[in-house]
């Protein structure tokens, strides 16, 4: 059976570019332990690798379809953790505000302040001057959608970067907040036919509906109240 990724999953990704590479040398800091992700962005709609719709921050922040970007030929891995801790509410404010970001253009001098402060030893300094949103980069996307419901990952949507969240989603003390439903590993990989998959449902609510149906039902509600 196919995974399916629900509104408010997280995804993590290992790029092989050059850049991504010179991304997780320096988000790593002195004493810890080999960076594996190097890029995040969030899950908007449910479906599978193949129909779920993402928000993520690239040249510029785009909503598209995660087999898209990450579909063959792409060689990125690519991780997917969902949250256990969030309400339909809470849900459908992260999707809102992930999306009120489309269309921006990427933070070049946020990575450049990242860069910065990683030659001072991650003294939040230089990030402090570039942490406005109006040039959003991926970690400060996620962090400041899921900050807009109480959550964090750890560290201010200002200062984080994608190894930080992949340290707080997989780390053992936080295992009542994240689920693993992907590995790190290629998505086009997990669609074979032969491939083991884990399917991990979020957990049901009383009522029973998943992430997404919950999110339509609210629209539908919006909907009929302004109809009203």
């Amino acid at each position: 059976m196919a995974i399916t990724l629900e509104p408010g999953d997280v995804f993590l990704t290992r790029g092989t570019s050059l850049l991504s590479r010179a991304i997780r040398f320096f988000t790593r800091t002195l004493g810890e332990s080999r960076t594996r992700a190097n890029h995040v962005g969030v899950v908007v709609t449910s479906g599978d690798f193949k129909t779920c719709s993402v928000v993520e921050a690239l040249i510029k922040v785009r909503e598209h379809s995660l087999w898209s970007q990450y579909g063959p030929p792409k060689k990125d891995s690519v991780a997917v953790f969902r949250p256990l801790n969030l309400t339909d509410e809470e849900v459908v404010t992260i999707v809102a505000e992930a999306r009120e970001q489309v269309g921006k253009r990427y933070g070049y001098f946020k990575i450049l302040g990242h860069f910065l402060d990683w030659c001072l030893q991650g003294v939040y300094f230089f990030r402090w001057f570039f942490r406005n949103g109006k040039y959003p980069i991926c970690s400060w996307l996620v962090a400041h959608a899921f900050a807009k419901v109480g959550k964090d990952f750890g560290v201010k949507a200002g200062a984080i970067d994608p190894d930080q969240i992949w340290d707080f989603v997989t780390d053992e003390n936080n295992e009542d907040k994240y689920e693993q439903i992907h590995p790190l590993k290629s998505i086009w990989d997990s669609t074979e036919p032969d491939a083991e998959m884990k399917t991990a449902p979020a957990p049901a609510p009383p009522n029973g509906e998943s992430n997404s149906e919950r999110l339509k039902a609210h629209r539908l509600s919006d909907s009929a109240e302004s109809e009203d």
